[in-house]
């Protein structure tokens, strides 16, 4: 379980499916099995040597995720799984993304950046103006939404510390909706057809 507070931006040092990561501050707490979203997909750390996490990215992985577009150089954005006793800074992210999206637009408003991301029914399903959706492992907020997209309203600090910052339009993205919207979902639909 996450938070979707990004405590660091690693770097690619080597594509999927073998993925490594320069990720220092990460590395130096790190073991052999800890759980690490990247990019808001969980992975397993299957190596560490000094500042290098190395991870296993599955062919489902790849599939369900922009991991496999990644090149060499390219930061992602990192966080450690939550620890009892943690505090709980941003909502509760499982690291399971949904669907890819992508960013459609991008508007400066005096001190936030406006984001719109179009994004897959499967994941608007979900959506609720001021819910919760985390964007390559960042939680956020919605602003609006409609029957094709989303949007956020992004603060400097974040778009410092994460590779929001730097998307541009077309810019493919990790979605991951509110777990508590799928159980809900999930809840109604057992009740109906108990009823029906």
């Amino acid at each position: 379980m996450f938070t979707g507070i990004v405590i660091e931006q690693g770097v690619v040092a080597e594509p999927p499916p073998r993925l490594l990561l320069r990720a220092p501050g990460i590395a130096a707490d790190a073991a052999i099995g800890d759980s690490v979203a990247v990019d808001g997909c969980c992975l397993t750390v299957t190596e560490i040597d000094g500042v290098v996490l190395g991870f296993d990215a599955v062919p489902e992985t790849l599939r369900r995720t922009n991991l496999v577009r990644l090149q060499p150089g390219d930061e992602v954005n990192l966080e450690p799984a939550l620890r009892a006793g943690d505090r709980m800074g941003g909502h509760l992210v499982q690291g399971h993304v949904d669907a890819v999206g992508s960013l459609r637009d991008i508007a400066a408003e005096e001190d936030a950046v406006n984001m719109t991301f179009a994004a897959p029914e499967q994941v608007l399903r979900y959506v609720i103006e001021k819910g919760s959706i985390a964007v390559n492992g960042v939680a956020l907020t919605v602003t609006a939404f409609d029957d094709e997209s989303f949007s956020v309203s992004v603060i400097p600090h974040t778009l410092a510390v994460t590779n929001l910052g730097r998307l541009k339009p077309g810019d493919q993205i990790n979605l991951e909706a509110d777990l508590f919207g799928k159980y809900v979902e999930r809840m109604q639909a057992g009740r109906a057809s108990q009823t029906g």
